[in-house]
């Protein structure tokens, strides 16, 4: 298959750690012997803490996203650098990149691309644009709940969610720079206009990514 991984920031650089750098590396070769992947990696709080600070310093939202794009970028090169000859020595900065770039038959590893989109919706057009069949999403919890489960312990999990029901439970989210959860409405409807099969898991444990081809696992948003 052609597969499109999205890790999320509070996965990656969550502790600052080469180690899950390497983790994931090693899971992604595996999963290249058989598949062709392409990844998206977010910036995480780390970028969050750069907005913040451009954020108190006056400047536009535009060049929050900006400053938080470039943190994605920065950690799309560790995740290069971890996986050495696998990957394409370059981060791409565009979907045409991207493209470009597989045809190395190496792997692709981006950020994000431009203001107002989450990685989380990069992840969705690059699925889009390369025709990928399948769209894991690795985050910091075991699915999508109807509520925060760090928050809240009577949250429920959902195993299926459609994209319709996911944009009733975002539509009012704030898409201010560095403050998605999960998906933002671009990502929701690139999915559903593309039927792009998209599974949710935690990724803490990168192997989750080869349960994610495998069976069941997380919370699948069902095409329409």
């Amino acid at each position: 298959m052609k597969i499109v991984v999205t890790i999320g920031g509070s996965i990656i650089i969550k502790d600052h750690d080469y180690r899950k750098f390497k983790a994931y590396a090693d899971v992604l070769r595996e999963m290249k012997k058989d598949h062709e992947v392409l990844v998206v990696v977010g910036g995480g709080k780390t970028a969050r803490d750069y907005i913040d600070i451009a954020r108190g310093l006056g400047t536009s939202e535009a060049l929050c996203d900006d400053i938080g794009i470039d943190v994605t970028r920065l950690n799309a090169r560790l995740l290069i650098t971890a996986l050495e000859d696998d990957a394409y020595p370059a981060v791409p900065h565009n979907f045409s990149e991207a493209l470009e770039f597989s045809q190395s038959g190496k792997m692709v590893v981006m950020g994000g691309t431009e203001p107002a989109h989450s990685t989380d919706a990069v992840g969705s057009i690059l699925a889009e644009f390369v025709g990928a069949e399948l769209l894991i999403n690795a985050t910091s919890v075991d699915g999508l709940y109807d509520k925060d489960p760090n928050k809240y312990p009577d949250a429920v999990m959902f195993e299926e969610v459609t994209t319709s029901q996911m944009m009733d439970m975002f539509k009012s989210k704030d898409i201010k720079a560095g403050t998605y959860e999960f998906f933002d409405q671009t990502a929701i409807g690139i999915i559903k206009r593309s039927a792009i099969k998209t599974v949710i898991i935690n990724g803490d444990d990168p192997r989750n990514l080869v349960k994610a081809i495998q069976g069941k696992i997380g919370t699948t948003i069902v095409p329409e």
